[in-house]
């Protein structure tokens, strides 16, 4: 299964990651803590990653280049 799509819901501590492949299918569902959303994102291939719009996506959308 190779994920094209992810949704990620930002919080103060937990974040919630929702993975889809081609098809819409459920890749996974996943709950990471903030010290673990670098690193969870650095061991994926490209893909799209869509978040909500609140006060703190400017800062994790910064590193994209």
């Amino acid at each position: 299964m190779e994920i094209k799509r992810i949704g990620l819901d930002l919080a103060k501590y937990v974040f919630e990651v929702h993975a889809v492949d081609d098809d819409d299918q459920v890749v996974f569902r996943k709950t990471l803590s903030r010290d673990g959303v670098v690193q969870f994102f650095a061991e994926l291939e490209p893909c799209v990653v869509g978040m909500e719009a609140c006060c703190g996506s400017h800062h994790w959308g910064a590193g994209s280049d």
